[in-house]
């Protein structure tokens, strides 16, 4: 027997429980860009526009540093520099994907099962790549028939795709070797989400060096986002990147699979810390174990949202100054308030997009209740006098503060930076932080969501995550598809004030607080009926 055997069943395996989620994503993300022509086409309808918005933007370090450079100003270029940011999700979901079908499985002892039978040792590392390189495959194939679709150019739009490929297979391979280094999925997840956000920084900072041939631009190389977005889709249409991205793939699919046949199955090449041979008297409740379990997450979140929020809250003036570098587009942005409307729409924007990231953190939370069951660390706990809801409320309420947590770190850190800049710290950071703080009833729905399906459900659990994609593309490219309003109502982050900038309602937000209530509600008590554990 090779090391491979049974490959090919275990990529089946994978299909079919990701037959849901996985669509889902490769969906979302090739809709997102094919629904910006339309959105660019409408702001700027002629090529005079789109070149002075091109010749603003290029030298605005906010858009740069959310987007990009910005090299071209025809129709098809700055879609797919609208897309810049794209390139972070389809990282983050591919390493989430990986380490899901290698490390969580692992560490529910599901692995070491497989490997009883006529299945070979990197079988399962194998299947995981397969499947996720075959994922991306397919999502870039589709963003270049969709673009090809729109009209876009067929060499340009076939080098978008290969681009958005190619950011998707190296990420995996970082997740693979992530699952190797740790003996806990939440580690793996860590260590290769904090790699995503290092090579996200590195391209930030290179690029806005580069805009003024400044000393750092050369850090853009250390980054594989910055590699491919030099392809340059539509421009160029240069290749050579995607043989630096196939070589670092390689080595790094290499190396997982030598790291993964000299570890023990279920253990990691880094030790893992041990604890004292007693368990503090801290220990004695369940609240305090969750904190012991869910801490090093929180603190992971918090401190990303903290330092996302100090850059996009210092870059907030640059939008700004948009009105000011292009007075010939005065139209255009008199439509969206002039400096302080186009500043508000893009720190309440941002807002929307930080509370879209925690409605994740909220589900992750909830599912931790999932893992200890499976892994049977449950069934112990629930042997005690600790009642089941006693139990599911140790976890669930970090399900609802932890959010409120990161929410708050992202608010006060942008509202801080953004009213140093201004002068006015007084008076932003309680504009900002009420615009984070009013995503939170939206972010409960989805945790309510997770508590029900987890109560009702749990062996699709995971499904969970399918509603957070579906407020996604509802979010980001609902309107541009010109989807009904009702259809738009369905995810409850279209029913939350505009903040900083909007008005006030606080009838939706009620309703929300009503319909999280009633969510968690049924799944707690779906939860007190079924049998734990459901394997």
């Amino acid at each position: 027997m090779n090391g491979l055997t049974g490959t090919g069943k275990l990529i089946r395996l994978i299909l079919r429980r990701d037959r849901v989620l996985m669509p889902l994503w490769v969906l979302f993300i090739g809709l997102v860009p094919i629904s910006y022509v339309a959105s660019i086409n409408e702001l700027f309808p002629t090529a005079a526009a789109r070149q002075q918005y091109a010749d603003a933007s290029a030298h605005n370090a906010g858009f740069v540093a959310l987007y990009g450079r910005l090299f071209g100003s025809s129709l098809a270029e700055l879609v797919a520099w609208r897309a810049g940011f794209i390139p972070i999700v389809i990282g983050l979901l591919s390493i989430l994907t990986v380490i899901r079908h290698t490390r969580t499985e692992e560490e529910a002892g599901r692995r070491e099962l497989l490997g009883a039978t006529v299945v070979g040792r990197h079988a399962p590392l194998g299947a995981a790549l397969i499947a996720t390189f075959g994922a991306n495959l397919v999502l870039g194939g589709l963003l270049a028939v969709g673009m090809i679709g729109q009209g876009l150019p067929t060499a340009g739009s076939l080098t978008f795709g290969l681009e958005f490929t190619a950011i998707g297979w190296m990420f995996a391979a970082i997740g693979a070797v992530a699952a190797q280094l740790t003996s806990g999925a939440g580690s793996a997840r860590g260590t290769a989400i904090t790699a995503l956000g290092a090579t996200y920084v590195f391209r930030i900072v290179g690029d806005i060096s580069g805009m003024s041939n400044g000393p750092l631009a050369w850090m853009t190389w250390l980054s594989p986002i910055g590699w491919v977005q030099r392809m340059r889709p539509y421009r160029d249409d240069v290749i050579w990147p995607v043989a630096l991205a196939a070589g670092l793939t390689i080595v790094l699919v290499v190396a997982a699979v030598a790291l993964s046949g000299r570890r023990d199955v279920g253990a990691g090449l880094l030790p893992p810390r041990l604890g004292p041979a007693s368990a503090s008297p801290r220990l004695r409740t369940p609240l305090a174990l969750s904190w012991r379990l869910h801490r090093g997450l929180l603190a992971g979140w918090v401190a990303g949202f903290a330092a996302l929020g100090v850059v996009l809250g210092y870059l907030a003036a640059d939008i700004g100054d948009l009105v000011h570098d292009a007075p010939e587009m005065e139209d255009v942005f008199a439509r969206l308030g002039g400096a302080s409307g186009l500043i508000d729409s893009y720190l309440a924007g941002l807002m929307g997009f930080f509370g879209l990231i925690a409605g994740a953190y909220a589900i992750q939370a909830t599912l931790k209740m999932r893992d200890e069951e499976t892994s049977g660390r449950a069934e112990p706990v629930l042997g005690t006098a600790v009642g089941r809801l006693r139990w599911v409320a140790s976890h669930f309420v970090f399900s609802l503060l932890g959010p409120a947590a990161t929410l708050a770190a992202a608010g006060l850190a942008m509202g801080l930076t953004h009213g140093l800049n201004t002068g006015n710290v007084g008076r932003e950071v309680p504009r900002v932080l009420a615009g984070a703080l009013v995503q939170l009833p939206a972010v409960w729905v989805l945790a309510g969501t997770a508590i029900l399906i987890f109560g009702l459900l749990p062996r699709f659990a995971a499904a969970s995550w399918g509603a957070l994609v579906i407020c996604l593309v509802f979010g980001l490219v609902g309107s541009a598809l010109g989807l009904d309003q009702w259809v738009l109502d369905i995810s409850p982050f279209t029913h939350l004030p505009h903040l900083p900038g909007g008005e006030v309602a606080a009838t939706p937000v009620l309703w929300l607080l009503v319909v999280a209530v009633g969510l968690a509600g049924v799944g707690l008590a779906a939860l007190r009926r079924r049998d734990i554990p459901t394997a």
